[in-house]
């Protein structure tokens, strides 16, 4: 501290010294000064409270003995440690100047806005000197203040205008003090104070703090339930910090004061995650301020799934048409269920219900795959055997507890063309001839006979047409194409043979179709006699012929083996009885008679107990048999006749 006084200052007179500041509190604050020793100058008792101290004048002062004097002032704290701060006087003695400056008033006041631009004047001081000239010139200054109100004021040092020289903001401080020192040429000073009251604006826009929060609710969750405590604030005062909370009305939720800032958010009503998974909340917050402010915060809230809906199908009922001689394993078609839930809860798998279809299990005909709802056939269908199944398929979530659907499935039968007409009549037989007997007098038109057939297949696989492939005499005859009757085109006459063979093929209407072949044997004749002796002579199936004739000579054959076997077999007895009745006649030994078997001695004379019959039979045969019968009649061994039958069916 530096300070010039004039050598003609009165004893008793004060100087004000600078404050020392000590950011401690209480007994740690600043709580004395004290002043080195000087037979000048002392200091006036400080009283804590004061805004600044005083140094007084207790002896004259005379220049031409001592121009100058220094001094320490030291500052301590009432503190354990004792901390203590120093600074240095420096006094220059000046010439005659006896009177000092003195302030308006001790004490001004001022109001100004916050936010002031820089440059804004917010008071004037002023001070008055008595003196003349260069003593009576009165400078300004701002005595010591924290750094921080420093910043924010300037005060000009000619004309005490005090003005802003920085932001001002209420909400940082609403009070600010200046000690502004007024001080002449010749070391006079005075202080008055400068009160600053800052005036609050509405600069400050509402803050909206999460004090909790769920980021999930459940769907089930009832009304009421708590999804987020939020805390609003203003910094700005009375209608400028008065706020407003609100949140979106497009959402299940509502928002309820609790306590003075605080505001809670709970669910108006139940949820349901199928219709809405997530929220997007808004909450808004404004002032009352002139314009008002206000400001908004997002919040997503999803909702967590709860396993209540059950698999839906994409139809209740499903119908697939299937062709029959199916491989095992073809896919049939998919079933398919969605599950609105989500996870686990829409997991769905499929299953088979088990029930009988004609006696079988349907597992044994269909099965169905339980991750993607594909139905395969187990086995080949066959249109003839089953034309249609039903049979259920289930739909089961994974949730818990699990929630399944059924669907009905209704499998049909594609008939194919896989079965050939069958010729019902005439009969086709191996070793029998059927012939049709058309008289001789028969007229145009004339019916002979109907060939009837069927097809097992369905629709048009099973529509039949009749066409005459072969015939002896292709004038005489005709086949209805839809009703397979055989009927005459012309009249009959002596010329025609008696003997026709009509060859029928029969057709069906498949793609590609299949057919049967049948013969038809017709006897154009008046008289069964005439008949029998034109029929005996119709040459047999060549293949039937050589198989009989094959038959023929195996069996004979066979006899003929077992013929010779017997021959040589009676021929070896016959000489062995015969070497041992030698060997007993030339022994010695009594002669024991040999009966041969069953005999037995009846009145004296040797006979058969048993009277043995050798029949033969005996085939007689018309010259147009076309076989021989070979026989063998011996008074030992009898040969079985081997015959061939024929008939005629009319």
């Amino acid at each position: 501290m530096k300070f010039e006084i004039s050598e003609t200052v009165q004893m008793g007179s004060k100087f004000v010294l600078e404050k020392a500041v000590d950011v401690d509190v209480g007994i740690n604050g600043l709580r004395g000064y004290s002043l080195s020793s000087s037979d000048t100058f002392n200091l006036i008792p400080y009283r804590i409270g004061r805004t600044f101290i005083e140094m007084v004048l207790q002896n004259p002062l005379d220049r031409e003995k001592e121009e100058t004097h220094t001094l320490v002032l030291l500052a301590s704290d009432g503190g354990e440690p004792h901390r203590s701060g120093t600074v240095r006087i420096h006094i220059t003695v000046l010439d005659a100047n006896d009177n000092a400056p003195v302030c308006s008033q001790p004490v001004y006041k001022a109001d100004v806005k916050e936010n002031s631009a820089v440059g804004s004047v917010v008071t004037t001081v002023s001070a008055n000197d008595a003196d003349k000239g260069h003593y009576g010139e009165v400078t300004y200054s701002i005595g010591h203040v924290a750094k921080e109100t420093k910043q924010l004021f300037e005060v000009n040092i000619k004309t005490g205008e005090i003005k802003v020289a920085g932001k001002l903001d209420y909400e940082k401080s609403k009070l600010y003090q200046l000690n502004v020192k007024a001080s002449d040429h010749g070391g006079y000073t005075d202080t008055c104070k400068v009160n600053i009251q800052i005036i609050d604006e509405n600069d400050n826009v509402p803050t909206i703090q999460l004090m909790s929060f769920s980021n999930s609710i459940s769907e089930d969750s009832p009304p009421g339930t708590t999804i987020a405590v939020v805390n609003v604030d203003d910094e700005d005062s009375d209608g400028n910090g008065v706020v407003k909370c609100s949140i979106n009305s497009d959402v299940p939720f509502k928002i309820e004061s609790s306590l003075t800032g605080y505001y809670t958010i709970v669910t108006e009503d139940f949820l349901d995650r199928e219709s809405v998974p997530e929220y997007n909340i808004t909450i808004t917050v404004s002032d009352q301020g002139s314009p008002p402010l206000s400001s908004s915060k997002n919040i997503n809230v999803k909702v967590s799934d709860v396993n209540d809906s059950p698999p839906k199908f994409d139809q209740s009922e499903y119908s697939k048409t299937v062709p029959e001689n199916n491989s095992p394993g073809f896919s049939v078609f998919t079933v398919s269920a969605r599950d609105a839930d989500w996870g686990q809860n829409a997991r769905v798998s499929y299953f088979l219900q088990e029930k009988q279809i004609n006696g079988a299990a349907v597992s044994s005909l269909v099965s169905v795959n339980s991750e993607n709802g594909v139905i395969l056939a187990v086995r080949s269908f066959d249109y003839e055997q089953i034309k249609w199944f039903e049979f259920n398929v289930t739909a089961r979530d994974a949730g818990s507890p699990p929630l399944s659907s059924v669907a009905t499935v209704r499998i049909i039968i594609q008939d194919q063309n896989d079965n050939p007409p069958q010729v019902l009549y005439p009969v086709q037989t191996g070793g029998s001839l059927v012939a049709e007997i058309v008289p001789r007098s028969a007229d145009v038109g004339y019916l002979v006979t109907k060939v009837v057939a069927v097809d097992v297949d369905s629709g048009q696989n099973a529509w039949l047409s009749y066409k005459l492939q072969k015939a002896t005499d292709r004038a005489l005859f005709e086949v209805g194409l839809q009703n397979g009757e055989i009927r005459t085109i012309r009249q009959v006459t002596d010329k025609d043979a008696v003997k026709q063979r009509l060859t029928v093929i029969v057709e069906d209407n498949g793609q590609p179709s299949r057919s049967a072949t049948v013969i038809v044997n017709v006897a154009v004749a008046d008289s069964f006699p005439e008949v029998l002796s034109e029929f005996t002579d119709f040459p047999h199936d060549k293949e039937y012929n050589d198989n009989l004739t094959f038959y023929l000579v195996l069996a004979l054959a066979v006899v003929s083996f077992l013929f010779i076997t017997c021959l040589v077999v009676i021929i070896s007895v016959k000489i062995y009885r015969w070497r041992q009745s030698r060997v007993l006649y030339h022994s010695s030994l009594p002669v024991i008679p040999y009966y041969p078997p069953r005999y037995s001695d009846t009145l004296g004379t040797g006979t058969l107990p048993h009277v043995y019959n050798y029949e033969s039979l005996i085939f007689s045969l018309k010259n147009s048999f076309p076989f021989s019968l070979c026989g063998f009649n011996d008074a030992s061994f009898a040969l079985t006749a081997i015959t061939a039958s024929f008939r005629l069916d009319f």
